[in-house]
C-alpha cells in the first residue's frame, strides 16, 4: 500500500482522487467451493499492483457488496483481466451467482469521522 493511503478500522481512507469498484451480488443456494474461492481471489487482488484495500459485507439474505480501491482505472482493468480472477468470475456465474452488477467510481474526496475514546 503507498504511503498516501492509510487503512482504518472501517477500511481505506486516503488522498484523493483513487478508484472503487462497487461488487454487489446476490447469491444462488449453492455456495459449495464460493468460501475458498473469495479466500483465493482475496489474496491475489492484495498483491496485485495498484490495489489499495477493500471492504465487504454480505446479509443474511445472500445479497453482498465489496468495495476494492485501486490507484488508477489501468489497474482495474489489469484485475478484471487476470486468467485466474477470469476462471473465478466463470464459476461465479454457473455455479453461485443468482445476479450481480460492477460499478467503477472515482473517489474525489473521502470523509471520515471517529468518536474520541
Amino acid at each position: 500500500m503507498d504511503d498516501e493511503h492509510r487503512p482504518t478500522e472501517l477500511g481505506l481512507v486516503g488522498e484523493a482522487p483513487y478508484f472503487a469498484t462497487i461488487f454487489t451480488t446476490k447469491m444462488t443456494e449453492d455456495l459449495d467451493g464460493y468460501e475458498e474461492m473469495a479466500d483465493r481471489m482475496a489474496g491475489l487482488v492484495d498483491a496485485r499492483e495498484g490495489f489499495l484495500g477493500m471492504q465487504s459485507a454480505r446479509g443474511d439474505d445472500g445479497l453482498g457488496i465489496t468495495v476494492c480501491y485501486w490507484r488508477s482505472e489501468e489497474d482495474i482493468t489489469a484485475w478484471r483481466d487476470d486468467i485466474e480472477h477470469l476462471e473465478a468470475q466463470e464459476e461465479g456465474c454457473s455455479r453461485w451467482y443468482a445476479q450481480y452488477t460492477v460499478e467503477v467510481a472515482r473517489v474525489e474526496r473521502t470523509i471520515e469521522f471517529e468518536r474520541p475514546e
